[in-house]
């Protein structure tokens, strides 16, 4: 059975059911998949929920949809990917995986050992873009957030309550290890830059809570330590879901 194409919505649909596509996903979905009125599509809400669509017209630079019915929500993990930022395609390729293993959110941080600093504005739209596109590929249950660049300071003191604070390093019990144990309802994983995380950000880390943990015996890149981790999370959090 083929998947109707799936878009994201500007907003969660109104309360007589009427929803907007704008921007790039309404030309995607006029120019690239040549949709109009009538046309049956999959569309994703901000909060997580997806529905069933019909489009009505395009106007304004705008799509006008009509809500059909809203899909039952699965339950989803929170995981937050905090990697130090990287240059050019190695971060573009982190950002885009991560949305497709099912990150909710991407804080991109400035670390004292990081090589690039602030990205910049259209840096920072690309990134958001190549997570909605990633969205929809890969049928995640919700769009990934790429926030604001934050330095590591502000992002020891930004942990979301409830969630488990992770600090990845060549040193400590192993990841897996310490979901299974702690069993929490969400997690945050900060991955540093090839250099590591420099003494003070770890001291800074370790006394706000943060957990030390390895994922094994090699040395791996930035990005393929964030998406390790992150993999690692997802499917120990899915066991522990599965066992409940």
């Amino acid at each position: 059975m083929n998947r109707p194409p799936r878009f994201i919505l500007d907003a969660s649909p109104s309360a007589d059911g009427v929803a907007t596509v704008s921007g790039g996903e309404m030309r995607h979905m006029r120019d690239v998949m040549r949709l109009g009125a009538g046309s049956e599509v999959a569309v994703l809400g901000p909060d997580g929920a997806e529905y069933a669509a019909r489009v009505i017209e395009f106007a304004a630079g705008k799509a006008a949809l009509r809500i059909l019915s809203e899909h039952p929500r699965k339950a989803s993990r929170v995981l937050i990917l905090a990697p130090a930022i990287i240059k050019g395609p190695r971060m573009d390729f982190m950002v885009e995986k991560a949305a497709e293993l099912g990150a909710a959110e991407f804080w991109p941080v400035m670390c004292a050992r990081g090589v690039v600093r602030a990205p910049g504005r259209e840096r920072l739209e690309r990134w958001r873009r190549l997570a909605a596109a990633a969205t929809k590929q890969s049928l995640a249950p919700r769009q990934m957030e790429v926030r604001e660049p934050l330095c590591f300071t502000d992002l020891v003191a930004a942990v979301p309550r409830d969630t488990l604070p992770v600090l990845c390093t060549p040193e400590g019990e192993p990841l897996a290890a310490i979901v299974r144990r702690s069993k929490p309802g969400a997690v945050m994983l900060a991955v540093g830059p090839e250099g590591d995380f420099d003494p003070a950000e770890m001291k800074l880390a370790r006394e706000a809570g943060f957990v030390a943990a390895r994922m094994g015996e090699t040395r791996l890149r930035s990005e393929t330590a964030a998406l390790g981790a992150l993999a690692i999370v997802a499917g120990a959090l899915d066991e522990l879901r599965e066992g409940d």
